[in-house]
């Protein structure tokens, strides 16, 4: 093959400041020669090797670990001697019980190891230099080969391109050829057979950052996304969250959020070495939980432009006036609270600055926040109430970061006039502040602080067009009161790039009263109009006969430890009396139905709850149930009893259990164990929960408080959930038209809001019709291409049918019946099969063109109690001619069910050993457990492994739902084999008995009828 000339390219012009580029301009010469994955891979590392990083050429474990040592050596002015190397290297780089979580958390929290020297000396250690990153040296290596056997994994296995920093790999990219499904390269996970980064000594667990690419799209992600996606596709059930899918991956992009796509425009820019350098070392975080969340582009610029400001008004002696400070304006959903708090943290290691007050509103502060700022910051977030706490945080030099309350904040001003702190330079970065900073508490502040900078951060501005026309008039809009903006990324930013989903709307004019408002009515009357019995009653009535259907409760999905079914919601109304009537009717309508079949409903209200003010903004609530109506507040208290007997709790309205209320509450909407919480203004501003999908509302939001209240619903969760779905019982579509063209732009309507029904209808039709005509069931699919595009149109099917599921006019108008789906579900899952088989069997046969929508086919599951209600018909049935159908139906249902296929023998099994009369639900529970003890001594006696260990390692991961790959919990079940012994073994021996467990754990795991 003819090689294409290479192109010659110019560094493109960046500071050393700036991680992001502030505009990107691509390379008009465009290349026409086909490229192969070969090619792109040569052209990357040659971009790299421009870029001043040096190629090793590495093919062996030993020589990637000489390197390492030579790299560190290098970087900490040292020579280790033998011993001292094989120490550090087995004690502080390789331990045998590190796994990627520990490796991470020593890059991102513990980069100073201690060595021992010979002399009995320590010396600090360096993994990488974080004060100054152009001390670390890059290097890029390809084709490299994992070890297999003694020690290594079950198959050798070739990686792309891996960056070592200081020696450890830290960025591992896979690319495809051009022209193929970038979703391959990022589920790519059979051909690193699931843990082959663990083979040998495990450097390639300290792979920090992912980057995939097909040369035309290129996409980067961290370690745990990768780690939780490989949890998922492997069927480990305990998955701390859905974010481990495709959804998760980041674009990189420029400074205008353009986004960064082609291969050699991200090398230029991503792979720029203080870029990479930075993203590594400054915009990494790590959370409470372990989990690894690396920054997007636009958080990034956010951040930067902070800390430049502080810089430049420190050396211009603005500190104290307006141009000392900015707000950035990232839209609803997009990560505004970590880009505020990683700009706080970066702001707090400044020379000049001495303390970085970090703000909040009162309720923001609730549990996982709290826990994720303390994280963070050990000690900075006190959700003590008193001033006290922050006093004294406030006259400790040891603490540089204090997070606080606006609240606290203005009565430690009001208490403590002429405090030394005012004289100090103070950082103040305001998260959310479009909310209760204007006015009082914003002027007390600036007046009371000398030398400060001011930040703040909102998604929906306040600007002239909709400000309100009371308070003060200099501090009407957000300019005004925090200075200029600094950085934009708007609502049509975030929906393009899929960090956050677009809207579905329904405007449902339940009844003709209110409807025509006369504007001789005052509101307060047009508001009494709208709490007609009738009308209330009617949409009450509507919500619970649609609530299924918009919060998907068909199909299920894996949440944290367990799996559960759809969605949850939030309905907002207009005043107490309206949360009232509405709960009131709730009850009243459920009162006859069984428990299992009633919504979990929960109500909260608190003083302070208008309808949205006159600019738009909605109306804070506070925790202040003293002021309430005796009325009012008893019928809360009433409503707090009912939830206390539902969930087994004990809160009431007394102040310090009605906080614990409102945070207990927002846990169970998060974990979604309510399903539908009746509001005035609370959790319509600042509260997130990924299971929220579907906002009712009745009542009149505009401007900035209705995208609010709107962006509760379209936080990203997984493929299921494609879009926010937004329930009107008024005329709002003028006002939610104003609102997106303010905070997007004029264009934005149509990539805010999703496309009408019969556009989706009409693209499901004519699939559904070429899936009938060109497939027809019974038919067998033959020959690769055939079945590949038989994959791609299925796939396509379920993802309209999963948009179209939503749409009252779809019910009734489905074209595939029940049966027929089952049947094409069955297939299309014969098919994920045989192509993972090949995977296996052919590792370098890589089917790069296929994505399967597995998540969309387990929405349908068929579980456990199904399929006993099934084999309870069939008993009942038997001998009447009848029971062939019902067993064809019991077989047809598990082959249509990703996670009980593996199962089938077993539910056959018990079908055939049923007895005349006996309990099923028992049987089976008895069958079951035979089973599952036959199978594990089967296992323990052939692999010769410790029994009591065995068993009570298993018994642990039935309960934490998941098997424990990394720890103690492992080695205590092998037989005893010495790590070094000739025959060597371990790692292999441990391979194969995770395999064997793993395969045992996912055949019994979720078997019984108790769990769905």
């Amino acid at each position: 093959m003819i090689e294409a000339t290479p192109r010659m390219y110019d560094p493109i012009a960046v500071s050393n400041e700036s991680t992001v580029v502030a505009e990107y301009v691509a390379d008009q010469a465009a290349e026409a020669a086909y490229q192969s994955e070969a090619d792109l891979e040569r052209e990357l590392i040659r971009l790299l090797q421009s870029q001043a990083y040096e190629y090793l050429p590495v093919t062996s474990e030993a020589q990637l670990m000489a390197n390492l040592r030579a790299r560190l050596e290098s970087l900490n002015t040292i020579t280790f001697s033998d011993a001292e190397w094989q120490q550090f290297f087995t004690e502080r780089v390789a331990g045998t019980n590190d796994g990627i979580i520990e490796k991470t958390v020593r890059i991102q929290e513990d980069h100073v190891q201690l060595l021992k020297r010979d002399d009995g000396s320590v010396k600090n250690i360096l993994l990488l230099d974080k004060q100054n990153i152009h001390n670390n040296q890059l290097q890029v290596i390809n084709q490299y080969e994992t070890p297999t056997g003694n020690g290594g994994g079950n198959y050798a296995n070739r990686y792309d391109v891996t960056v070592l920093v200081n020696g450890l790999p830290m960025v591992h990219i896979e690319l495809k050829r051009r022209g193929v499904d970038i979703r391959e390269a990022f589920n790519q996970i059979d051909r690193y057979q699931r843990d082959s980064f663990w083979a040998g000594s495990g450097l390639f667990e300290y792979v920090q950052l992912f980057v995939i690419s097909n040369g035309t799209l290129t996409k980067y992600y961290s370690n745990t996304t990768r780690r939780q996606h490989i949890s998922e596709a492997t069927g480990s059930k305990r998955v701390r969250k859905t974010s481990n899918s495709f959804e998760f991956t980041s674009w990189w992009a420029d400074a205008q959020n353009k986004p960064i796509t082609d291969l050699a425009a991200f090398a230029k820019t991503f792979f720029a070495k203080h870029a990479l350098l930075n993203i590594l070392t400054r915009y990494c975080v790590l959370t409470a939980d372990k989990m690894l969340l690396v920054m997007r582009p636009y958080q990034i610029v956010g951040t930067e432009r902070i800390l430049q400001k502080i810089e430049i008004s420190t050396n211009y002696k603005q500190l104290g006036t307006i141009g000392a400070g900015g707000y950035v304006w990232h839209t609803t959903g997009s990560g505004k609270t970590l880009t505020s708090f990683k700009a706080a943290q970066l702001a707090s290691k400044l020379p000049s600055v001495d303390k970085v007050l970090f703000v909040v509103d009162r309720k923001d502060l609730d549990y996982q926040t709290m826990r994720e700022y303390d994280r963070f910051e050990k000690g900075a977030a006190n959700s003590n109430t008193s001033t006290a706490v922050l006093k004294k945080q406030l006259e400790n030099p040891g603490a540089r970061i204090i997070i606080t309350t606006i609240q606290k904040l203005s009565t430690f001003i009001s208490a403590n006039k002429g405090h030394s702190i005012y004289d100090g330079h103070v950082v103040l970065i305001f998260d959310e502040c479009h909310r209760s900073q204007f006015g009082d508490m914003h002027t007390a502040i600036t007046k009371a602080f000398k030398r400060y900078n001011l930040f703040g951060f909102t998604g929906t501005p306040i600007f002239a067009a909709n400000s309100g026309s009371g308070g003060n008039p200099q501090l009407k809009t957000t300019e005004q009161a925090f200075g200029e903006k600094l950085h934009t990324y708007t609502i049509v930013d975030a929906i393009t790039d899929r960090n956050v989903l677009p809207f579905r709307i329904d405007y449902v004019n339940t009844v003709k009263v209110g409807t025509v408002v006369d504007k001789q009515v005052s509101s307060i009357d047009t508001e009494t109009a709208l709490l007609a019995p009738e009308r209330v009653s009617k949409i009450v009535a509507y919500t619970r006969e649609h609530f299924d259907q918009k919060t998907k409760r068909a199909e299920g999905y894996t949440l944290g430890e367990k799996r559960v079914r759809g969605f949850n919601a939030l309905f907002a109304t207009a005043s107490i009396p309206a949360a009232r009537r509405y709960y009131q009717e709730f009850q009243t309508q459920q009162k006859n139905l069984v428990s299992d079949k009633r919504l979990k409903i929960g109500l909260i209200y608190s003083y302070g709850a208008n309808d949205a003010v006159e600019d738009g903004a909605l109306d804070e609530e506070g925790f202040d149930t003293d002021a309430l109506s005796a009325d009012a507040r008893s019928f809360l208290e009433a409503a707090i009893q009912d939830y206390n007997t539902t969930f087994g709790t004990s809160y009431d309205t007394t102040a310090d259990k009605f906080q614990n209320y409102y945070k207990d509450l927002s846990l169970k909407l998060k974990q979604r164990e309510i399903d539908l919480v009746i509001v005035v203004n609370m959790f319509l501003t600042g509260f997130d929960a990924t299971t929220l999908n579907t906002l009712f509302v009745d009542k009149n939001l505009r401007a900035h408080g209705l995208i609010q209240a709107y962006s509760r619903t379209n936080r990203i969760l997984n493929s299921v959930k494609t879009y926010g779905n937004i329930v009107s019982f008024r005329d709002l579509e003028e006002q939610t038209n104003d609102a997106i063209a303010l905070f997007g732009n004029k264009d934005a309507r149509g990539v805010v809001l999703l496309k009408p029904y019969g556009e989706y209808y009409k693209d499901y039709a004519e699939k559904v019709t070429e899936l009938l005509a060109g497939y027809p069931l019974g038919t067998p699919i033959i020959g690769e291409s055939a079945q590949k595009e038989f994959i791609g149109l299925f796939g396509a099917v379920l993802r309209l049918q999963n948009i179209l599921t939503s749409f009252d006019d779809f019910t009734g108008n489905e074209i595939l019946t029940e049966r027929q789906g089952q049947d094409y579900r069955s297939v299309y899952l014969d098919l994920y099969a045989d192509f993972r088989k090949e995977k296996k069997a052919d590792k370098e046969q890589i089917n790069d063109d296929i994505v399967f929508e597995i998540e969309l086919i387990k929405q349908v599951e068929i579980n456990v109690d199904y399929i006993l209600m099934l084999v309870q018909k069939y008993r009942a049935e038997r001998g009447d001619g009848d029971d062939k159908e019902i067993r064809a139906e019991i077989s047809r249902a598990v082959d249509a069910s990703p996670t009980l296929r593996n199962k089938k023998d077993l539910i056959e099994d018990f079908v055939d050993s049923l007895s005349v009369d006996g309990e099923v639900d028992q049987e089976w529970r008895a069958f079951i457990t035979a089973k599952r003890e036959a199978e594990l001594d089967t296992i323990i006696e052939d692999e010769n492994l410790r029994p009591e260990e065995t068993r009570a390692f298993v018994e642990t991961a039935f309960r934490d739902g998941q098997i424990s790959i990394t720890g103690t919990g492992i080695t205590k079940v092998l037989p005893p084999v010495s790590r070094f012994s000739a025959a060597g073994g371990h790692s292999e021996k441990k391979q194969n008995v995770i395999t064997k467990l793993g395969a045992f754990f996912e055949r019994f795991f979720g078997l019984s009828s108790t769990e769905s």
